[in-house]
């Protein structure tokens, strides 16, 4: 394509300076690749240079076939099929004296449970050729079947091989050789405003091809429903609606970059944004599903607050902190592994493993890459003083090891949403602290042992439990849960054969 190089003078104002007229102007000359920009004075000669690179000219898109036709191969369509019990109404025998005076026949409630099959849908991505595939957790949260459809019409049967709430990431297997992969690109690669497609199967269109530009990265909205989330999204404007969940966001090369999981709407469907789970947490998180059947989750250990305006603004002048960026160590745990390196609360995080802390989500992203008894480097202000420190991650249980299938999730085990309780409400139960039962999940074990939201949970198998913390430390099976109501009832749970 011929390039067009213009010049374009800038007249600026002429103004009074000390009795004498001093006239400026700015002489620019501009290609499809650079921009040279000189100031100068009334007398001709230069007295400023500026040289920035400009957008290039360009009149058409880029070209997105062959990502989209080669990517599609690779995206199926889930079906999920869910076993849910429903009580019917039963009837009492006929009675005329009811029907005599003209009352209707009364029902009978609760008669035997019966099993209903519930439908939903949405997409995965086939990332090796014997059948592995990737897609949300809560998109197979829950069933009891899964049906796989793939883009060429076959139909397979699949397991579940691991989930991990934290992230909304699953694993899912069909038992196939020889299939379409895609093949993962690179999340942190991604630049502001490249062009991405979105592959899935919204209203159970299977094989809907979208594309957008990514509009930011690094997000945090909060909306994955466990208290140890993960979040730290890719935003884009490719259209995503319900059934797109766990289908690709591609690159222009084909490559796989994220994972659609969320649409941030008032009505449930797209209306200009979507987010996708970056490829550098989705390929951690399926390798540890693939190789251990759980997720190794490393912590640092850590309670910390991004040091944004706000910090500022609400503890700078506690703290002695001016600038916006970092984390700030509001605590460190005993044991962890921060703890042992050598922090400290007040501590300012501003880099980890070269990676500067530029959003509240760096921190947990980085982190999320690694698993127990890796090591990260860490730069971190103490003051005026600068200091690096190695840092070996520990997992949940404080412990620098792997865990293993037997080391159980407890809070995905009890199923439900927990709450720290509050110093006041402590002190009304005459307890030291605790973690109430906000909300009870369909199928966990709190649920199958009858406890009602509002508990607050105090120990599990005799260990206590003080706070959502605690919680996430836990790895024994569960056998007995303790705790009050907020009426005061205090309450055991003995849990047989799980």
């Amino acid at each position: 394509m011929r390039k067009n190089t213009f010049v374009l003078v800038v007249v600026c104002f002429v103004s009074a300076l000390l009795g004498a007229g001093v006239a400026s102007y700015a002489v620019v000359s501009n290609t499809q690749t650079a921009t040279a920009i000189e100031y100068v004075n009334s007398d001709g000669n230069a007295v400023a240079k500026t040289h920035f690179v400009s957008l290039e000219q360009s009149t058409s898109y880029p070209d997105l076939t062959y990502a989209a036709e080669n990517a599609v191969k690779a995206v199926v369509n889930i079906e999920v099929i869910t076993e849910v019990e429903v009580r019917q109404q039963s009837m009492m025998p006929y009675n005329p004296f009811f029907e005599f005076f003209g009352f209707p026949q009364p029902q009978q409630q609760g008669g035997q449970p019966q099993k209903r099959e519930q439908k939903s849908g949405g997409s995965g991505v086939i990332i090796s050729t014997d059948g592995y595939i990737v897609t949300n957790n809560h998109v197979v949260d829950g069933a009891t079947k899964l049906r796989v459809k793939l883009n060429d019409g076959r139909v397979f049967d699949a397991k579940i091989i691991g989930k991990d709430p934290t992230t909304d990431v699953a694993l899912i297997k069909v038992e196939a050789e020889g299939l379409p992969i895609l093949s993962f690109g690179s999340s942190d690669d991604l630049r502001l405003g490249e062009w991405v497609l979105a592959i899935g199967s919204p209203f159970d269109l299977q094989s809907t091809i979208t594309a957008g530009i990514v509009s930011a990265k690094a997000r945090q909205l909060d909306v994955i429903p466990n208290e140890f989330r993960i979040e730290s999204f890719i935003q884009t404007d490719a259209a995503v609606n319900p059934g797109n969940s766990g289908g690709a966001l591609v690159n222009i090369r084909g490559e796989l970059v994220g994972i659609n999981t969320v649409i941030k709407s008032s009505t449930g469907s797209y209306i200009g944004y979507s987010f996708a789970v970056p490829e550098s947490i989705v390929r951690k998180v399926v390798n540890d599903l693939r190789e251990y059947g759980i997720v190794q989750r490393a912590l640092l250990g850590i309670s910390y607050r991004y040091i944004d305006q706000d910090f500022i603004d609400q503890m700078g002048k506690d703290t002695g902190i001016k600038e916006v960026g970092g984390v700030y160590v509001a605590g460190v745990s005993e044991g962890g592994s921060a703890s042992e390196a050598g922090l400290r609360k007040g501590d300012v995080i501003t880099e980890i493993d070269g990676v500067k802390i530029s959003s509240p989500t760096t921190l947990t992203e980085q982190i999320g890459k690694h698993r127990p008894n890796d090591k990260i480097s860490l730069v971190v202000k103490r003051g005026d003083k600068v200091k690096h420190f190695e840092v070996v991650l520990r997992n949940k249980a404080g412990k620098a090891e792997l865990l293993t299938k037997n080391d159980v999730d407890v809070v995905e085990i009890l199923g439900g949403r927990f709450v720290d309780i509050d110093n006041k409400t402590a002190k009304k139960l005459d307890i030291r602290g605790g973690v109430q039962v906000q909300s009870v999940k369909s199928g966990g074990l709190l649920a199958k042992a009858r406890v009602r939201e509002g508990f607050v949970i105090t120990h599990i198998n005799d260990k206590a439990v003080r706070s959502v913390a605690d919680l996430g430390r836990l790895t024994d099976k569960i056998q007995s849960i303790d705790g009050v109501y907020p009426n005061g009832r205090a309450a055991s749970y003995v849990i047989l054969n799980e």
